[in-house]
């Protein structure tokens, strides 16, 4: 079955379909040997050869999508030196190679993606992608209204002053705050940082959303693959749609 180039492309991670389009008019892209920079132009996925600034494009694997309640004490990661658990050892029956997208800490819970999809994984993991996350955040004290309106406004840390967020308070229990915040960055250990800038360290961290997924009411330990309109949300989100 034939298939558009830049399509091809971005299904191969070389970058976003529109990233993939300017390549190609720049002529940085051959098929079969010649150079085309016409896009738009039809391939042979598997049968014709491609190739991308010297780099051979392979047929991609197919490509999987899971979300996974990350318990607290398990690493967002892939391997550890150290020994500790791994998300992955949640998902031993998943056949492909799947790696975490972006981070959550150690001590933290909540919802975490894991796919084989290069280009995704890119696109929300970067600066530019403004993707929203939400987290339900149990900190110690409860804050004054004006370190609530610091928080959704920008505080100051060492890597530079955060965007703004949206930051409510949800509830009281033996005089701690639950709040919850949505952010659109993704600096390391961020929502703790802005916490404890405003003097109130955090005790429980859970992202409750990511995007256009939602938690739900899975319980920690639990996964399940995304349905094909969460796919398609999440691809529309990263602008690969």
């Amino acid at each position: 079955m034939e298939e558009r180039l830049q399509k091809f492309m971005a299904r191969c991670g070389v970058a976003s379909r529109r990233h993939c389009e300017q390549l190609i008019a720049d002529g940085q892209v051959k098929v079969n040997g010649r150079v085309v920079t016409e896009p738009g132009t039809r391939i042979r996925p598997g049968k014709d050869v491609v190739v991308v600034n010297g780099r051979l494009l392979r047929q991609p694997k197919k490509k999987v999508y899971y979300m996974l309640y990350k318990p607290r004490g398990y690493l967002s990661a892939v391997a550890d030196p150290a020994g500790r658990k791994l998300v992955t050892d949640l998902l031993p029956d998943v056949k492909q190679r799947i790696y975490p997208v972006g981070r959550l800490d150690y001590d933290s819970e909540g919802l975490l993606l894991l796919t084989n999809d290069g280009a995704l994984t890119r696109a929300l993991t970067h600066p530019s992608s403004k993707v929203s996350k939400t987290y339900r955040v149990r900190v110690q004290g409860i804050p004054s209204w004006r370190s609530l309106e610091q928080l959704a406004q920008g505080i100051e840390l060492a890597d530079g002053l955060t965007a703004p967020a949206t930051v409510g308070l949800i509830d009281v229990l033996n005089g701690n705050a639950l709040l919850e915040i949505t952010i659109h960055e993704g600096r390391n250990r961020q929502v703790r940082r802005m916490c404890e800038a405003i003097g109130h360290p955090v005790l429980r961290l859970k992202r409750i959303r990511f995007g256009p997924l939602n938690l739900g009411k899975m319980k920690a330990g639990e996964f399940r693959e995304l349905k094909n309109h969460e796919i398609r949300a999440l691809l529309a989100a990263a602008r690969l749609l």
